[in-house]
């Protein structure tokens, strides 16, 4: 089948965690289901993958490629490329990419996951997910004793330097732009977190190191690893004309798409999964997400079809419904 023709149950928009986990359980429910992948997981620099069971430092691609062969595995299809928009056709729905193929579907799972804005730091970009990072579950341990600064760059960071301070005795918290308020300041001293104040305006790199950060006034803070707190927001631009857009995060730390507790969006046969509405979802939260939209998805696919099949049936009895 090509352009025009091809049509499945699902149409899974990501085909990281989340959407291969959907896409797994749906092709394991012999449904028709396509993975659609611009292939830019938002952990692609990572060494590993921490914190998921039985993959514990697996390699971010590795655990891909193997997904991927699991949903193929089943009869599920995987695709390369990206998203252009996403339109009601009727009861369903039509895919367009990029590249100008079109597929139409009777269900969406977005699992697009989402970008990390990172603050205009020269340098800070360059070693993002290596000596910078941000979630200390996904890297607390690999920078365990470390000296470690905390960049004041969102709404979490001061409760980020309470967390590093489980992982290292030497924690401190640079102002940057701003300063902790009197009870945060409280209680970053209560831990032994120094307050550093001043902009911070360069990541110091030496042997393609971090070494520190360097203030406004010439001043370099040794470091040898940077929590950062990105603004995190989901990809969901290709939504728009379902009308379905990503809105504030109550926690202030980015936009995400809103679901209930079955993942369905507020557009009827949408779902969502794992960080595209889920923003500090770890790899094992997110695939977990996806498996459960992917079973929601099924059902309500089956009781669609059941519907149908009970109206055929009293049509063909000539009964109506008491």
């Amino acid at each position: 089948m090509t352009g025009q023709d091809e049509r499945y149950d699902v149409v899974v928009l990501g085909g990281g965690a989340a959407g291969l986990n959907g896409a797994l359980m749906l092709a394991r429910a012999r449904r028709s289901v396509l993975v659609i992948d611009a292939g830019e997981p938002r952990n692609a620099v990572a060494a590993g993958v921490h914190g998921l069971l039985g993959r514990e430092g697996m390699g971010p691609g590795e655990l891909l490629r193997r997904g991927r062969d699991e949903v193929t595995g089943y009869g599920g299809e995987v695709r390369s490329g990206t998203v252009a928009s996403a339109s009601r056709e009727g009861e369903g729905f039509t895919v367009s990419l990029a590249g100008g193929d079109v597929v139409r579907a009777r269900r969406l799972l977005v699992a697009s996951g989402l970008s990390d804005e990172l603050p205009s730091i020269p340098g800070l970009r360059e070693r993002w997910g290596r000596d910078v990072l941000h979630c200390p579950y996904c890297h607390g341990w690999e920078v365990r004793d470390q000296a470690i600064g905390v960049l004041a760059s969102g709404p979490m960071s001061v409760h980020q330097a309470l967390l590093l301070r489980q992982w290292s005795a030497d924690v401190t918290f640079l102002a940057h732009t701003g300063s902790p308020t009197a009870e945060e300041a409280e209680q970053l001293a209560a831990r032994g977190v120094a307050v550093v104040a001043g902009e911070v305006v360069a990541v110091e790199v030496t042997d393609d190191r971090l070494t520190g950060v360097r203030l406004g006034d010439g001043t370099v803070v040794e470091r040898e690893a940077l929590a950062v707190a990105p603004r995190m927001v989901a990809r969901a631009g290709f939504l728009a004309s379902l009308g379905l857009r990503p809105v504030a995060h109550p926690a202030g730390v980015g936009e995400h798409l809103v679901v209930d507790a079955r993942g369905r969006t507020e557009v009827p046969g949408v779902w969502a999964a794992g960080n595209v509405t889920d923003l500090m979802a770890q790899v094992g939260a997110a695939a977990s997400a996806g498996a459960a939209a992917g079973a929601q998805l099924n059902a309500d696919l089956v009781d669609e079809e059941t519907a149908l099949a009970v109206g055929l049936r009293r049509a063909a009895s000539g009964s109506t419904a008491r």
